[in-house]
């Protein structure tokens, strides 16, 4: 069992402490559980909503109306499901020291770049190689 890290409430991680120390580690542990949290909540929401209007629409408008809602809400889960598996693989990624490194050069990701996108992988530079790769591939 780990001892607990103290962060202040106002803590933000810094350039000029070493990259990726117990402090910067919790602070981004803390804020994909919080992330990660919010998700599954609006997500239980989600599934009340969709009981309580599970009811008979007579009028065919309404229930096409409804039926499209329901779609929209659908998808937006699904790419919500995706986003808690990259908290999870970001939180395991903590666990294993390889947190804040990008996965194709090894370097360091920016503080900013994390504190925007708790869950990248790559680097700014390196992400924008990839998108252009596949930007080409997809012309094809």
């Amino acid at each position: 069992m780990k001892a607990e890290i103290f962060l202040p409430e106002d803590y933000r991680p810094a350039e000029d402490e070493p990259f990726m120390n117990e402090r910067q580690l919790e602070y981004f542990r803390r804020k994909l559980l919080a992330w990660k949290g919010e998700i599954l909540k609006e997500s239980l929401d989600t599934i009340e909503g969709m009981k309580d209007s599970t009811r008979n629409i007579p009028d065919i408008a309404d229930r096409a109306s409804e039926e499209t809602d329901r779609a929209l809400e659908l998808r937006t889960r699904d790419r919500q499901r995706k986003l808690v598996s990259k908290i999870d693989a970001a939180l395991r990624r903590i666990e294993e020291g390889e947190y804040g490194y990008c996965e194709i050069t090894g370097e360091p990701i920016s503080l900013k770049r994390l504190d925007a996108r708790p869950i990248a992988t790559m680097t700014l530079e390196a992400q924008e190689r990839h998108e252009r790769r596949e930007k080409v591939h997809r012309d094809d």
